[in-house]
């Protein structure tokens, strides 16, 4: 009979992927035992002083990241807060993010951020992405969400602050104000001032359309005809705001103020007016909305609608911080309001 060979069999070869740093190894190098670096990096005043510094000098020395998936499967806690926003391209929303993540950063939370485009059409993708990493917390922009979205919101039992807009009835707790409000504010605010013929310049989103309902129906209600409109596609640019105003000057000749639906829109109108030789305020007064940091220094400063984003951003980590505690709840619904800032453009 003929010898048949059989080959050796192969070291099995680690998964991708798993060649890592270890718990265990941390625990060999710090000659203490798993269970003990786990303490040492989760509850740190459960072991002794020394234990501790011989923990972090092996973390130290070798780079060891703790796998926070499964801490947070464990202790039901990920320490992350997922944040949507429209668009990182868009500096509306910086004040909120910024004072958010450093509320929530000096409480021990980290944030993710994702974005879902003006028209929310990403939005539903990204929530599934998001629940399934159970996060501890979701803030999302605006209340204007699908119902699978809204639903599966309800169903994830994760808390939920909706910000930048307001409604009596939100999916969990609520901080922004109210866009119809805002714009109407706006409308009287340049009726007060004289004006007689207003047009907008408004970017196409949801919210920014709620201020433009809120300029139209006031200024309705205070004598004033249709009021001439050109929208523009969000995220808004001040390149959109010259040729905005540059097209609402060709059909109506005769407006005498231009409310923008945001702080880069009306200086593009601002620049436009100004290349045209209008003068601002004489011939044209120009209202934005935001009050980004550039609003005081244009030429002349810009009228604009103050939102507190600042405020916003805390507000909504001390909803979501006080709901993990399990503390006391107050309102669940947080009306900020915005703030008319007169300045030299109207």
């Amino acid at each position: 009979m003929t010898p048949v060979s059989v080959p050796s069999p192969r070291p099995k070869r680690p998964r991708r992927g798993s060649g890592g740093l270890t718990l265990g190894d941390v625990a060999r190098l710090a000659g203490v035992s798993p269970i003990t670096v786990s303490r040492a990096l989760n509850d740190p005043d459960r072991v002794s002083p020394e234990t501790l510094a011989r923990v972090q000098a092996a973390v130290s020395r070798t780079g060891y990241v703790p796998n926070r998936v499964a801490g947070g499967l464990a202790s039901n806690h990920s320490r992350l807060v997922a944040v949507i926003i429209p668009s990182l391209a868009s500096p509306m929303f910086l004040a909120t993010l910024q004072a958010l993540s450093e509320s929530l950063a000096a409480e021990g939370y980290q944030v993710m951020i994702g974005e879902s485009g003006y028209d929310g059409t990403r939005e539903d993708a990204l929530l599934d992405a998001i629940i399934g990493r159970r996060p501890d917390g979701i803030v999302l922009t605006g209340v204007m969400h699908s119902t699978e979205g809204r639903r599966r919101l309800l169903a994830s039992g994760i808390p939920v602050v909706e910000t930048w807009d307001l409604t009596p009835t939100p999916i969990d707790m609520l901080v922004g104000f109210s866009h119809e409000q805002a714009g109407a504010g706006a409308a009287r605010y340049l009726h007060q001032c004289g004006v007689r013929e207003p047009a907008m310049i408004s970017a196409d989103d949801h919210r920014a359309g709620l201020r433009r309902q809120g300029f139209a129906e006031a200024a309705k209600a205070m004598g004033r005809g249709k009021v001439p409109v050109r929208l523009v596609h969000a995220p808004t640019t001040i390149g959109e705001g010259r040729r905005a105003l540059a097209s609402l000057l060709e059909r109506h000749p005769d407006i005498d103020a231009v409310y923008c639906s945001s702080d880069l829109l009306a200086l593009g109108a601002l620049i436009e007016a100004k290349s045209r030789g209008l003068a601002v305020p004489g011939r044209v007064r120009i209202v934005g909305f935001g009050d980004l940091d550039f609003a005081a220094e244009t030429d002349p400063p810009l009228t604009t609608l103050r939102v507190d984003g600042t405020a916003i951003g805390r507000q909504a980590a001390r909803f979501l911080v006080d709901r993990i505690a399990g503390r006391p709840e107050g309102p669940r619904i947080v009306d900020l309001g915005v703030t008319l800032v007169p300045r030299a453009s109207a």
